[in-house]
């Protein structure tokens, strides 16, 4: 029986579908409350993965509501933008992210310690949000260091240093414990202004302890975990401490695959052609159907491919005063046909330029998009 919650939410994406399956096969004891946060502006597709979802699981996914906006009969993002008076959410101004994403989960949450799991892969350079709720701690299975980066900063902090050098000596002797000694005195600063030299340091760091054993590392960080005020520091033990699994893309697709859940169909490629050329496009991404993270080729892919979710999308824009999704542009200058024609020219040549690595997913030759986006979106 579990001291602490352990929540997984589900964004109608690959990685977060993928992750609750493969958590339940690996650690079928472990009790994780599932939740989705609806925009109401999702393509039919994600609610289709969520109930398949739940028919694999064998449990419903709580879908995060707020009393004040169910009881207008409005959509979340449609109660929430008028409220901001026609001003479109952006990467500078992502209203949309923290008020039906955010807020929602740290309510379903509350105060109770609570571990969220996250899904991002082994493959990908970014990190996960990290909630400012002390009582709410991210976990991430999908890689060989599932801990978060606030843990990575404590226990490469020079402060710690002794403590965790006597935790190795409980597994290490001699010459190993010699270097991992020598891994824990590099220098480094924590120093705000230094921040990018110590993100690569703290890398750096990680990358020597792994190389001694994962499942050592994860005892030692848990063993650390258990002086702090971490969620997991009221957990007696922790199932995931001997995973050693990275898992990429290739196998998000599998898990989904052989599960019999399915791949949500908007990932699937479909054929256009220009001035005699083909090429393939998709959507990269779950989420609001006019999110403004897409590609200029991903608009192309919902103009053509749901019309009528193009055309909502339309609707809210301000060309007026330049509330648009896209800076600079107009979905009504884009869905003119020599911008479209412009557009797919251009992804072609992309296209093209990566074909040498023989990529089995669109997703590959996006200029990966998924790194930029919001982490709790797109998971």
């Amino acid at each position: 029986m579990s001291n602490i919650k352990h929540v997984l939410g589900i964004s109608g994406g690959k990685d977060s579908a993928a992750l609750a399956i493969y958590l339940k096969d690996k650690h079928p004891s472990m009790e994780f409350d599932y939740y989705f946060t609806d925009t109401g502006k999702e393509l039919d597709e994600t609610y289709q993965l969520i109930e398949n979802l739940e028919s694999y699981l064998g449990v419903k996914v709580n879908r995060l509501e707020d009393e004040k906006i169910e009881s207008t009969n409005e959509d979340p993002f449609d109660f929430h933008f008028k409220s901001f008076r026609g001003y479109l959410p952006s990467p500078q101004a992502r209203w949309c992210t923290s008020l039906m994403k955010l807020k929602p989960f740290e309510n379903f949450v509350g105060d109770s310690p609570t571990a969220s799991y996250v899904g991002i892969r082994g493959d990908e350079q970014r990190e996960g949000y990290i909630s400012k709720k002390d009582t709410i701690q991210s976990i991430f299975p999908f890689r060989k260091n599932i801990w978060s980066q606030d843990v990575l900063y404590k226990i490469f902090h020079p402060e710690n240093q002794a403590q965790l050098l006597d935790y190795y000596s409980q597994y290490f002797k001699g010459n190993k414990l010699d270097k991992i000694n020598r891994i824990f005195s590099s220098p480094i600063s924590f120093n705000r202004n230094y921040r990018l030299e110590k993100e690569r340091i703290v890398k750096e760091k990680l990358d020597g302890l792994l190389k001694f054993g994962i499942t050592e590392y994860n005892k030692i960080v848990f063993q650390y975990l258990k002086t702090t005020s971490y969620p997991l520091s009221f957990e007696e033990d922790y199932p995931l401490l001997e995973n050693e699994d990275n898992l990429v893309r290739d196998d998000i697709f599998r898990i989904l695959r052989e599960s019999g859940v399915g791949v949500p169909e908007y990932y699937n490629k479909v054929g256009y052609e220009v001035d005699g050329q083909k090429g393939e496009y998709a959507r990269s991404r779950s989420g609001c159907y006019f999110c403004f993270f897409q590609q200029k080729i991903e608009w192309v892919w919902l103009y053509e491919q749901h019309p009528e979710k193009f055309k909502e999308a339309m609707t809210y824009e301000n060309e007026k005063e330049m509330f648009t999704w896209i800076p600079n542009e107009s979905l009504k200058e884009l869905m003119q046909p020599e911008r479209i024609k412009e557009i797919k020219l251009n992804h072609l040549k992309r296209l093209n330029r990566e074909k040498s690595k023989d990529s089995k997913f669109l997703l590959d030759i996006l200029d990966d998009t998924e790194s930029g986006a919001c982490t709790a979106c797109f998971i």
